[in-house]
């Protein structure tokens, strides 16, 4: 689950790391009093989405002239004009896609004397099982841009847990960012902070681009992402009052509400599957014989009927969706209860795109028996290989 900055940053100033004061604004007629509330004598105005890339990003309806999501103003007066402009409109990054997010709320705070813009980041290392650093002195850019060009000025190194955090790892950072005197000891306290942050709160991925440093040689985290684990939701109440379902898929939302994993892709196939591990190779197969998933739906080793249509309704109101394979190896999950899904579905929201089932395992000749007398004009596979190349090709034909 992702958070909006603002949070983000209430969330950093409640562990004592130093951000900029702020408010957000919901409605247009409330800008000029919030940011009245803010000494100046800048403004910065950000417009909040789930996204990076908001300052370089553009509104579709955008007026001539106008800049992206992130804008400076120097007086209360101009700083909620601006915040009027973004209001209600859509802000399309690099991280939206085409179709860009809706700006539902903005967030003005005051601006900063910047000196120098760094980089840091916190995230889960998969390889080592642990939470790693990762710093570089290419503040504001795009850290993928940075590895690719200039791999040299980044740093990264995991913590052990044995440890934890200690102050050695701060000044690590500290030198590999060339900070010196008073910043070495604001590093290393910062660094503390954050990390403990990220622990209380099971943190996924914690990043601050920019960290600067200001004219007065403080740092200061000047923008803030945060996601956490999903999983772990059930021991933060806090953190789950936080959650904005404006800004999530709203077929991964209903998905979430039957405990269904479930990604939406940018492909024409959908796939339902039971088992991570067979959902990513039904995927890559289908990409094989030359077609694109249009999501990953694992519905998991206990689901019912019920979860079953619900998947199956969830993949069929996709309007990318020209074709969708059923891929089901039963172990705990049963066949038969996979068909009756498949069967309900079907009657109840139609079928207006080519179905290629497959069933093997647990109870599998009554799920092909529920299948091949419920009249349906579905297309029988007998392995994954055979699945795949029929549904692209009864796609593609």
């Amino acid at each position: 689950m992702n958070i909006h900055e603002y949070q983000a940053k209430a969330l950093l100033r409640s562990y004592g790391a130093p951000v900029s004061e702020g408010h957000v604004v919901t409605r247009a007629e409330e800008a000029k009093t919030i940011a009245g509330e803010l000494d100046g004598p800048l403004w910065v105005v950000k417009a909040q989405i789930h996204a990076g890339g908001r300052g370089k990003g553009r509104f579709l309806e955008a007026e001539a002239g106008e800049k992206g999501g992130v804008r400076i103003a120097k007086s209360v007066g101009e700083a909620a004009e601006e915040a009027r402009k973004m209001l209600g409109r859509t802000l399309v990054t690099h991280q939206t896609g085409p179709a860009g997010k809706q700006v539902g709320r903005v967030y003005i705070e005051d601006g900063s004397d910047i000196a120098r813009e760094l980089y840091l980041a916190l995230l889960v290392d998969r390889q080592s099982s642990r939470i790693a650093f990762v710093c570089s002195t290419e503040g504001g850019m795009d850290i993928e841009e940075v590895a690719a060009n200039t791999p040299d000025r980044i740093l990264s190194f995991s913590v052990d847990p044995v440890t934890g955090y200690q102050p050695w790892h701060g000044r690590r950072i500290a030198f590999a960012l060339g900070l010196e005197g008073q910043q070495v000891k604001q590093c290393v306290r910062l660094m503390g902070q954050l990390y403990k942050c990220f622990i209380e709160k099971d943190c996924e991925m914690l990043e601050i681009n920019p960290l600067i440093v200001t004219q007065a040689g403080d740092l200061k985290c000047l923008d803030a992402k945060m996601g956490f684990d999903s999983n772990a939701l059930y021991r933060h109440d806090d953190i789950l009052a936080l959650r904005d379902e404006t800004e999530e898929d709203p077929k991964e939302l209903q998905a979430s509400k039957y405990d269904l994993n479930y990604i939406a892709l940018d492909g024409e196939i959908g796939c339902m599957v039971n088992g991570a591990g067979l959902a990513m190779a039904t995927m890559d197969i289908i990409k094989l014989y030359g077609s694109e998933p249009a999501n990953f739906l694992d519905v998991g080793g206990g689901a019912t009927r019920e979860k079953v249509t619900e998947a199956f309704k969830i993949i069929t109101s996709d309007p990318n969706v020209k074709g969708i394979l059923v891929n089901i190896f039963g172990g705990i999950m049963r066949c038969d209860v996979i068909a009756e899904g498949v069967v309900a579905a079907v009657k109840e929201v139609g079928l207006q795109v080519p179905l290629v089932v497959r069933l093997e395992g647990t109870n599998v000749e009554k799920g092909k028996d529920i299948i091949n007398n419920s009249g349906l004009d579905v297309i029988a596979a007998d392995n994954l290989s055979d699945a795949a190349e029929k549904i692209v090709k009864a796609v593609k034909g």
